[in-house]
C-alpha cells in the first residue's frame, strides 16, 4: 500500500454478483475513512492465473479467493500459511511488497469466531462435533474443531469417499457416518454444522432426520441465504442455541482487510446490517 496509490482489493469467483463481500467491504472502507476499492470480479479457471498475476501492478494491494478457484490458487501462490496446506484451500491472496503472492485461509477463524460469540458457552472438549458435508468448507470447519479441541467429529456426508478422504487428511478424531444414518447421530452431539449448500435459497432442502436434536446443542449453518434455514428453524423449536452463518462471512473478512488496508475492522450491528443490505 503506497501513498500515492489509491489501495484496491475484491473478490474472484464465478460466479460472483451474489457476493455480499463488496457491501461489508465498502462498509468498513467508509466507517475507517480509508481511500480503498473492494470489486467484485468474475474470472474463469482458463484465465484465474493471468488475472493474479497482473492484479500487483494495478495497484491490488490483495483479493479473496471464492467458488470454484479455492483449490487452484494453490498452485499460484508464492507462499502459503500452514492452515491454508492443512486445508487444502485458500480464500485470501496478499500481494506482497516484494512481489509474492501469499496465501492463506481465514474460513475457519471466521467460523470459530462467529461460533465463540454466538454460542459463548459451548465447551469445545464437552463432546462430539456433527459435520454435515465434506467440501472445501467441512475441511475448514473440521480444522478448527480439532485444533480447538474438539475429541471427536462425526462427519457424514452424501458421497462417502469424500468423507473417507478427509479423515485420511484429519486422522482419527473423524470419524465417517453414511448419510442415510446421519439423523442418528444428532443426539450425540454438543455441536450440530451444516457445510453444505442445502437449505439454500434455489437449492434442495436438507433432508437429514432433526428429531434426535437435544435441547442445549448448539447449531449452526453455514448457509446465510435465508439467515434463518430450515435446521435452524427446527432447531429453535427443539430447544437448541442456534448460530446463523452470516457472522463466518464476516469474521473471515476480518484478517484479509487488516493485511490490505491496515486497520483490523469491528464486526458490529452495523457491519451485519451493510451485509445484509
Amino acid at each position: 500500500m503506497t501513498e500515492n496509490r489509491i489501495p484496491l482489493a475484491g473478490v474472484i469467483g464465478s460466479p460472483v454478483a451474489h457476493s455480499r463481500s463488496p457491501r461489508l467491504h465498502r462498509h468498513w472502507l467508509n466507517s475507517y475513512g480509508i481511500s480503498g476499492h473492494y470489486i467484485p470480479m468474475d474470472v474463469s479457471r482458463d484465465n484465474l492465473e493471468n488475472v493474479i498475476r497482473t492484479l500487483p501492478s494495478m495497484g491490488f494491494v490483495g483479493v479473496n479467493i471464492t467458488i470454484p478457484h479455492k483449490e487452484a490458487v494453490m498452485g499460484i501462490a508464492d507462499q502459503i500459511t500452514d492452515r491454508a496446506t492443512l486445508i487444502g484451500a485458500a480464500n485470501t491472496l496478499i500481494f506482497r511488497k516484494d512481489g509474492k503472492i501469499h496465501a492463506d485461509n481465514t474460513d475457519g477463524y471466521g467460523f470459530f469466531e462467529n461460533l465463540r460469540l454466538g454460542a459463548p458457552d459451548w465447551d469445545p472438549r464437552g463432546g462430539p462435533a456433527v459435520v454435515l458435508g465434506a467440501g472445501g468448507a467441512a475441511r475448514a470447519v473440521v480444522a478448527s474443531l480439532t485444533g480447538a479441541g474438539v475429541p471427536e467429529v462425526l462427519l457424514s456426508n452424501r458421497t462417502r469417499i469424500r468423507a473417507e478422504k478427509l479423515k485420511e487428511d484429519f486422522g482419527q478424531r473423524v470419524r465417517v457416518v453414511d448419510w442415510v444414518q446421519a439423523g442418528n447421530i444428532m443426539e450425540e452431539a454438543t455441536l450440530v454444522v451444516n457445510t453444505t449448500s442445502l437449505g439454500m435459497v434455489g437449492n434442495p432442502e436438507l433432508r437429514v432426520p432433526l428429531d434426535g436434536l437435544r435441547k442445549g446443542t448448539v447449531v449452526t449453518d453455514l448457509v446465510y441465504t435465508p439467515l434463518k434455514t430450515h435446521l435452524l428453524k427446527v432447531a429453535e423449536q427443539a430447544g437448541c442455541i442456534t448460530v446463523d452463518g452470516l457472522g463466518m462471512l464476516l469474521h473471515q473478512a476480518v484478517p484479509g482487510f487488516e493485511r490490505w488496508f491496515g486497520v483490523r475492522p469491528e464486526v458490529d450491528a452495523a457491519t451485519r446490517a451493510a451485509a445484509l443490505r
